[in-house]
Protein backbone atom coordinates (compact mmCIF):
# COMPACT_ATOMS: atom_id res chain seq x y z
CA UNK A 1 0.00 0.00 0.00
CA UNK A 2 1.16 3.43 -0.97
CA UNK A 3 0.18 6.43 1.67
CA UNK A 4 -0.12 10.39 0.15
CA UNK A 5 -0.81 13.63 1.69
CA UNK A 6 -4.20 14.69 1.94
CA UNK A 7 -5.48 15.59 -1.00
CA UNK A 8 -8.81 16.45 -3.03
CA UNK A 9 -9.57 13.05 -4.64
CA UNK A 10 -12.67 12.02 -3.44
CA UNK A 11 -13.79 10.15 -6.44
CA UNK A 12 -16.20 10.14 -8.90
CA UNK A 13 -16.25 13.98 -9.15
CA UNK A 14 -19.19 15.41 -10.98
CA UNK A 15 -18.09 17.91 -14.10
CA UNK A 16 -20.69 20.70 -12.59
CA UNK A 17 -21.17 23.73 -15.51
CA UNK A 18 -22.85 26.33 -13.42
CA UNK A 19 -25.31 28.94 -15.73
CA UNK A 20 -25.98 32.07 -14.93
CA UNK A 21 -26.93 35.81 -15.98
CA UNK A 22 -24.18 38.77 -15.87
CA UNK A 23 -25.94 41.69 -14.68
CA UNK A 24 -26.28 42.97 -18.65
CA UNK A 25 -28.32 39.65 -19.30
CA UNK A 26 -25.01 37.96 -20.73
CA UNK A 27 -24.78 34.18 -20.50
CA UNK A 28 -21.89 33.07 -18.10
CA UNK A 29 -20.62 29.13 -17.24
CA UNK A 30 -18.70 27.78 -14.64
CA UNK A 31 -16.96 24.51 -14.22
CA UNK A 32 -17.14 23.60 -10.62
CA UNK A 33 -15.85 19.78 -9.97
CA UNK A 34 -16.70 20.21 -5.61
CA UNK A 35 -20.28 19.82 -5.64
CA UNK A 36 -22.94 16.93 -5.24
CA UNK A 37 -26.18 16.20 -4.15
CA UNK A 38 -27.23 17.88 -0.02
CA UNK A 39 -30.80 16.40 0.07
CA UNK A 40 -33.02 15.04 -1.92
CA UNK A 41 -34.32 18.27 -3.04
CA UNK A 42 -30.82 20.17 -2.52
CA UNK A 43 -27.58 20.62 -3.82
CA UNK A 44 -24.24 21.72 -2.56
CA UNK A 45 -21.25 23.29 -4.59
CA UNK A 46 -17.80 24.87 -3.09
CA UNK A 47 -17.50 28.08 -4.22
CA UNK A 48 -14.20 30.55 -4.97
CA UNK A 49 -14.65 34.22 -5.63
CA UNK A 50 -15.62 34.34 -9.23
CA UNK A 51 -17.89 35.93 -11.79
CA UNK A 52 -20.69 33.43 -11.05
CA UNK A 53 -20.41 34.44 -7.56
CA UNK A 54 -21.34 37.81 -8.21
CA UNK A 55 -24.26 36.57 -10.47
CA UNK A 56 -25.71 34.28 -7.72
CA UNK A 57 -25.60 37.11 -5.39
CA UNK A 58 -27.72 39.47 -8.06
CA UNK A 59 -30.34 36.92 -8.74
CA UNK A 60 -29.60 33.93 -6.50
CA UNK A 61 -30.89 31.48 -9.49
CA UNK A 62 -29.08 29.14 -11.65
CA UNK A 63 -28.86 25.90 -13.90
CA UNK A 64 -26.52 23.17 -12.98
CA UNK A 65 -25.62 20.56 -15.74
CA UNK A 66 -23.65 17.78 -15.99
CA UNK A 67 -20.48 17.63 -18.71
CA UNK A 68 -20.52 15.15 -21.16
CA UNK A 69 -17.56 13.22 -23.28
CA UNK A 70 -18.81 15.48 -26.22
CA UNK A 71 -18.69 19.13 -24.06
CA UNK A 72 -15.27 18.18 -21.80
CA UNK A 73 -13.52 21.26 -24.29
CA UNK A 74 -15.89 23.52 -24.13
CA UNK A 75 -16.75 22.42 -20.37
CA UNK A 76 -13.16 22.93 -19.77
CA UNK A 77 -12.39 25.83 -21.44
CA UNK A 78 -15.46 27.92 -19.06
CA UNK A 79 -13.66 26.59 -15.87
CA UNK A 80 -10.14 28.12 -16.94
CA UNK A 81 -11.04 31.58 -18.59
CA UNK A 82 -12.43 33.95 -16.13
CA UNK A 83 -15.93 35.71 -16.92
CA UNK A 84 -14.69 38.57 -15.29
CA UNK A 85 -11.96 38.97 -17.76
CA UNK A 86 -14.29 37.72 -21.32
CA UNK A 87 -17.61 38.12 -20.34
CA UNK A 88 -18.70 36.20 -23.79
CA UNK A 89 -16.96 33.45 -22.96
CA UNK A 90 -19.96 31.39 -23.34
CA UNK A 91 -20.47 32.50 -26.62
CA UNK A 92 -16.95 30.98 -27.51
CA UNK A 93 -18.00 27.47 -26.40
CA UNK A 94 -20.61 26.95 -29.16
CA UNK A 95 -23.33 26.25 -26.71
CA UNK A 96 -26.98 26.81 -27.85
CA UNK A 97 -28.72 28.66 -25.27
CA UNK A 98 -32.21 29.62 -24.04
CA UNK A 99 -33.76 30.97 -20.89
CA UNK A 100 -34.49 28.74 -18.41
CA UNK A 101 -38.15 28.17 -17.88
CA UNK A 102 -38.49 28.26 -13.63
CA UNK A 103 -35.27 30.70 -12.93
CA UNK A 104 -33.75 33.41 -14.35
CA UNK A 105 -31.04 31.70 -15.97
CA UNK A 106 -29.32 30.51 -18.94
CA UNK A 107 -30.11 26.70 -19.82
CA UNK A 108 -27.32 25.17 -22.43
CA UNK A 109 -29.84 22.73 -24.73
CA UNK A 110 -26.42 20.52 -25.99
CA UNK A 111 -26.25 19.06 -22.67
CA UNK A 112 -28.65 16.42 -21.75
CA UNK A 113 -30.04 17.12 -18.32
CA UNK A 114 -30.14 20.17 -16.32
CA UNK A 115 -31.40 21.16 -12.85
CA UNK A 116 -32.82 24.81 -12.27
CA UNK A 117 -31.94 25.57 -8.68
CA UNK A 118 -32.77 28.92 -6.56
CA UNK A 119 -29.99 29.30 -3.45
CA UNK A 120 -30.78 28.52 -0.27
CA UNK A 121 -28.36 29.36 1.92
CA UNK A 122 -24.16 29.90 2.20
CA UNK A 123 -22.37 28.80 4.53
CA UNK A 124 -18.65 30.26 5.91
CA UNK A 125 -19.41 32.88 2.94
CA UNK A 126 -15.87 35.41 2.63
CA UNK A 127 -14.49 37.16 0.39
CA UNK A 128 -12.53 33.93 -1.29
CA UNK A 129 -15.91 31.91 -1.39
CA UNK A 130 -18.18 29.95 0.05
CA UNK A 131 -20.67 26.87 0.08
CA UNK A 132 -23.75 27.29 -1.78
CA UNK A 133 -26.78 25.29 -0.17
CA UNK A 134 -29.67 25.34 -3.30
CA UNK A 135 -33.23 23.81 -3.85
CA UNK A 136 -33.61 21.97 -7.46
CA UNK A 137 -36.55 23.79 -8.49
CA UNK A 138 -36.79 21.93 -11.42
CA UNK A 139 -34.69 19.20 -13.53
CA UNK A 140 -34.71 19.18 -17.56
CA UNK A 141 -34.02 15.78 -19.63
CA UNK A 142 -33.57 16.07 -23.29
CA UNK A 143 -35.71 13.12 -24.63
CA UNK A 144 -33.47 11.84 -26.66
CA UNK A 145 -32.11 10.70 -23.21
CA UNK A 146 -35.05 9.17 -21.27
CA UNK A 147 -35.25 4.98 -20.99
CA UNK A 148 -38.30 3.02 -21.69
CA UNK A 149 -39.78 3.84 -18.10
CA UNK A 150 -39.78 7.67 -19.27
CA UNK A 151 -37.24 8.61 -16.81
CA UNK A 152 -33.55 9.93 -17.73
CA UNK A 153 -31.26 7.31 -19.11
CA UNK A 154 -27.48 8.10 -17.20
CA UNK A 155 -25.91 5.63 -19.42
CA UNK A 156 -27.06 6.95 -22.67
CA UNK A 157 -25.71 10.74 -21.43
CA UNK A 158 -22.30 10.20 -21.40
CA UNK A 159 -21.47 12.16 -18.71
CA UNK A 160 -18.11 12.54 -17.70
CA UNK A 161 -16.54 12.95 -14.15
CA UNK A 162 -13.26 14.93 -13.08
CA UNK A 163 -9.93 12.63 -12.12
CA UNK A 164 -8.48 14.75 -9.51
CA UNK A 165 -5.28 12.52 -9.16
CA UNK A 166 -4.12 13.10 -12.83
CA UNK A 167 -6.08 16.25 -14.13
CA UNK A 168 -8.22 14.48 -16.85
CA UNK A 169 -11.77 13.57 -17.17
CA UNK A 170 -13.15 9.75 -17.68
CA UNK A 171 -16.30 9.14 -19.38
CA UNK A 172 -18.64 6.98 -16.98
CA UNK A 173 -19.04 3.44 -17.71
CA UNK A 174 -22.41 1.18 -17.96
CA UNK A 175 -24.47 -0.28 -15.21
CA UNK A 176 -22.77 -2.80 -12.92
CA UNK A 177 -25.53 -3.80 -11.00
CA UNK A 178 -28.63 -2.13 -9.78
CA UNK A 179 -28.85 -0.56 -6.13
CA UNK A 180 -30.87 -1.86 -3.20
CA UNK A 181 -31.18 -4.97 -4.96
CA UNK A 182 -27.62 -6.64 -5.40
CA UNK A 183 -26.52 -6.85 -2.13
CA UNK A 184 -29.50 -8.96 -1.28
CA UNK A 185 -27.34 -11.79 -2.58
CA UNK A 186 -25.67 -11.90 0.20
CA UNK A 187 -28.80 -11.72 2.79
Amino acid sequence: MQNFKPKAWVLPQPVLIIGTYDADGTPNAMNAAWGGQWDMTEVMISLGNHATTANLNRKGEFTLTFATAEQAIPADFVGMVSGRKNPSKVAATGWNVVKAENVDAPLFTDFPITMECRVKEKLYESESGCYLIAEIVNIVCDEKYLAEDGKPDVEKMNLITFDPVHNTYIALGKTVAHAFAAGKELM
